[in-house]
């Protein structure tokens, strides 16, 4: 199991990078979290929700994607609530502190995918979530220690170097944890170093003296990982400096489903620009995409009131483009209700009126893979669906897509210059994203294939990591035997 000393130290990419390695010696390998908290979810091949970054080991280990996989995922909304998603499928809506008091009731879930993905895999690599030493939600843990111990699996704590106070980091764990919790832990990755790793090595002494934990090794900055989709949907790509093409993207207080981006972050002729709270939609750009949203009127309400929705009108006035995705193509239409309180407690509001259409909220979630043909360049498109709302009106009777069903789905204005749908996952497909590209910008040309270009960076992260830790771990590791450390 990966834990780490805290949030976003580098645990899911770590995951990942394990799962490659194993997967091109030959060993059927399974990634698993047992909770997780992100707004950035994928739909699976069994028709549930995880966590994207689950997707993304799923994709590393090169099998199916399963609700098992993330059988606990937490997604959040306002007001401190937060939908529990068990094993795949909405459970129940409940506030931080009642999550608190139902833990206890999900390890049986947690448990069945575990030993379901052990009857068909030969190693699992087990992702922890934030902190085991967060001490004041230990009682009934089961995303850390008191999953480890109950499954009785060694843990490996990873500690980010990049942003600071990595040693008191290691320090403070060990002194939280219980003996039989230190114990469990049988080594420290030093993750995202920059510089001379040499420099490291005082302080590999010390951490070592101090807490018996051997360090496995010290593991260098790999700025390759910034193309991978992040695992939280309130992190963002890497944002590069020009580009022939400019796209806007307000960042949105529930946005969700961010690795939409990620094909066009990795275009090197295209730039994204975040817009956060405070500032002006940039007049320069080309286009302004609206993501998707967790919370969709709250986020309507939110972008009202950063002055967004006259900056949109002011870009659209100077012959730019707008695109809506899921929420963000709600958000496009005249009205939203949302009578049942379903994702938060206002009711309706007015869109931004640019398809003449209204969305009606209810508890009922499409979660699903989609195929479909894009109508504009009659071209086959894959994606997933996952949403709440239907929207309908006249606004409607042009749309985006077709499904393979003969279903219809978004809307496009007649200039075509505002474009909406439900689908999630169009700009992986590399033909159509050029194709959009080109209709934005007439000279744009590009051979970027996205998924080549995600397989790569994977290779040369397990490389990375093979390198870099210790061959005595590695070789355990690659071998199935029992963990060794170095002595």
């Amino acid at each position: 199991m990966i834990q780490g000393t805290a949030s976003h130290v580098g645990k899911s990419l770590i995951t990942a990078g394990l799962c490659r390695l194993l997967q091109r010696v030959g060993v059927r390998v399974a990634p698993f979290k047992p909770q997780n908290m992100s707004n950035n979810a994928a739909v699976t091949d069994d028709g549930g929700e995880i966590g994207r970054a689950q997707a993304l080991q799923a994709y590393a280990s090169v099998i199916s994607t399963s609700v098992h996989l993330n059988p606990v995922l937490l997604k959040p909304e306002p007001h401190h609530k937060c939908q529990i998603i068990l094993q795949g499928r909405w459970w129940k809506t409940v506030s931080a502190q009642q999550f608190h008091h139902l833990k206890h009731q999900l390890m049986p879930k947690i448990l069945e995918s575990y030993y379901y993905l052990q009857t068909k895999y030969q190693f699992i690599i087990t992702e922890g979530a934030g902190s085991p030493a967060e001490i004041n939600l230990r009682r009934n843990d089961i995303a850390n220690m008191g999953f480890a111990e109950v499954v009785d699996i060694p843990v490996i704590l990873v500690v980010d170097v990049e942003r600071g106070g990595s040693i008191a980091n290691v320090f403070g764990t060990h002194g939280l944890l219980s003996p039989s919790e230190r114990q469990r832990i049988k080594g420290v990755i030093i993750n995202k170093f920059r510089g001379d790793v040499h420099l490291f090595d005082g302080a590999i002494q010390i951490i070592q003296e101090k807490t018996t934990w051997p360090v496995l090794g010290v593991i260098p900055y790999f700025p390759l990982l910034q193309n991978l989709p992040a695992e939280d949907s309130l992190s963002m790509p890497s944002i590069k400096n020009q580009g022939k093409i400019r796209i806007a993207v307000p960042l949105l207080p529930y946005r969700s489903n961010m690795d939409d981006l990620d094909p066009l972050n990795a275009e090197d002729d295209v730039e994204l620009l975040t817009v956060k709270a405070g500032d002006a939609i940039p007049g320069n750009c080309h286009a302004v995409i609206l993501t998707g949203s967790k919370s969709t009127i709250a986020d309507l309400e939110f972008l009202k009131q950063q002055g967004w929705d006259i900056d949109l009108k002011a870009h659209y006035r100077r012959g730019g483009y707008i695109i809506g995705l899921c929420g963000g193509f709600q958000m496009l239409g005249n009205n939203l209700v949302d009578a049942t309180g379903f994702e938060g407690q206002q009711k309706q509001a007015l869109g931004l009126g640019y398809f003449d259409m209204t969305t009606t909220m209810n508890a009922q979630k499409i979660i699903r893979q989609q195929r479909a043909t894009e109508l504009l360049d009659n071209m086959i498109v894959d994606g997933y669906e996952i949403h709440l709302g239907q929207s309908t009106g006249p606004a409607t009777s042009r749309p985006w897509l077709r499904f393979e069903d003969g279903q219809f789905d978004g809307a496009v204005t007649a200039d075509n210059r505002v474009l909406g749908c439900y689908v999630h996952g169009l700009f992986m497909n590399d033909q159509f994203r050029h194709a959009f590209l080109r209709r934005i910008l007439n000279n744009f040309s590009s051979s970027l294939n996205f998924s080549y270009k995600m397989d790569h960076i994977l290779n040369d992260w397990a490389e990375h990591l093979r390198a870099n830790l210790n061959p005595k771990f590695i070789q355990s590791l690659l071998s199935l035997t029992k963990l060794v450390v170095p002595s």
